[in-house]
């Protein structure tokens, strides 16, 4: 619920031996402002779509933020799980919680074991070295379960009923 995003609310959650060893949320880099100091997201402005180009976007995902928050505690997350929860901020409902190739790169690069992913339809359990074959068979573009599929762009008018 902390995000700073107009379009998601999602949260990530680091497990390693039953124990929480880092968390993070969408939100703007620290002592930086967020869409909503801003008073509207940069993405939605630009007309673009959810699952590209997030490049362009003011906040870091829940899933680096956790991952960043690990390393700033000194903590491993190599052999760890990664929990992540999301809902659309506009309607409130459950979305489809799957990292974009760039979290699911950082992911992989961070040692993690599984992914335990939030979907509409109850949770999906990832083991992390099954994205791996699958990217080493064919291109991350033809992965299955892909950030924003299915989701509509966010328009003004989603934000000013917000």
């Amino acid at each position: 619920m902390r995000s700073t995003c107009y379009r998601n609310r999602i949260g990530s959650v680091i497990v390693k031996e039953d124990q929480i060893i880092a968390t993070g949320y969408i939100g703007a880099p620290r002592k930086t402002k967020d869409c909503f100091e801003r008073r509207n997201c940069l993405r939605t402005t630009l007309g673009m779509p959810h699952g590209q180009r997030y490049e362009i976007c003011r906040s870091v995902h829940s899933e680096q933020n956790a991952i960043i928050n690990a390393a700033r505690g000194a903590a491993s997350t190599l052999g760890s799980k990664i929990y992540i929860w999301g809902e659309d901020a506009a309607t409130g409902k459950l979305i489809d919680a799957f990292p974009c190739f760039i979290c699911k790169r950082m992911i992989i690069n961070a040692g993690i074991d599984s992914a335990i992913i939030m979907t509409k339809n109850g949770t999906k359990i990832f083991k992390i070295d099954d994205w791996i074959k699958d990217w080493q068979k064919k291109e991350i573009i033809d992965d299955r379960h892909q950030c924003g599929n299915g989701r509509e762009i966010v328009t003004e008018k989603h934000l000013k009923n917000r």
